[in-house]
């Protein structure tokens, strides 16, 4: 006996997707969320270091490297996220999330 079915927005959540800007709607804020406690993670980290290593110039040194890391990487991100942005208006599509 042969079981058929079928695939649909009830019975298999990912057939929701019809459009590149539908996933794109989903990741954007999870991306950015991350990027932001990566941040802030790297960040505390660095603080700390400078806090607990304030005679060491080559602690401080790194510390202040790292945190200089964290910012342009946060830099990045949202330049990244702008620029999808201009992209979602010049294109005409609802990749701008909500």
């Amino acid at each position: 006996m042969i079981y058929a079915f079928t695939i649909d927005s009830t019975s298999f959540p990912a057939a929701k997707v019809t459009k590149i800007s539908d996933i794109m709607n989903l990741a954007l804020p999870l991306a950015l969320t991350g990027a932001g406690l990566i941040f802030l993670v790297i960040t505390l980290s660095a603080a700390f270091n400078i806090l607990t290593h304030g005679d060491n110039p080559d602690a401080l040194k790194k510390a202040y490297g790292s945190m200089t890391t964290a910012v342009l990487g946060l830099i990045i991100v949202i330049a990244s996220f702008l620029a999808i942005r201009l992209l979602g208006v010049v294109l005409k599509t609802d990749i701008i999330p909500k």
